[in-house]
């Protein structure tokens, strides 16, 4: 199974998310093909309901923690609640920076 399938398997099982986006973004980094490294998660669930930010990222790291052990460098992580979610418009995820790593770093 990728890593995409199972970062959406454990988010799904550990979250009950009513929209879930799982993004593999390693090919905007200096990382070789196929490394499945960078990730970004937009999950919307109510078990974000009353939570502090750091703590609504703590629940998801403990969900794939086995992930980030395993070869996942970059978790970037957007986790709202219905409400928070209907507010944004009910989009998809931000969009994320341009990589500054490694030969893609300027002087």
């Amino acid at each position: 199974m990728k890593r995409k399938a199972r970062i959406s398997e454990h988010l799904t099982n550990g979250l009950n998310p009513m929209h879930l986006e799982v993004t593999d973004e390693s090919h905007m980094h200096n990382v070789p093909e196929g490394a499945e490294s960078h990730f970004k998660v937009l999950a919307v669930s109510e078990v974000f309901a009353g939570e502090k930010l750091i703590d609504r990222h703590r629940r998801v790291n403990a969900l794939v923690r086995d992930e980030l052990a395993g070869g996942l460098h970059a978790l970037a992580i957007h986790a709202w609640t219905p409400q928070e979610w209907f507010d944004k418009g009910g989009g998809a995820a931000p969009t994320s920076p341009e990589c500054l790593g490694g030969s893609k770093q300027t002087g």
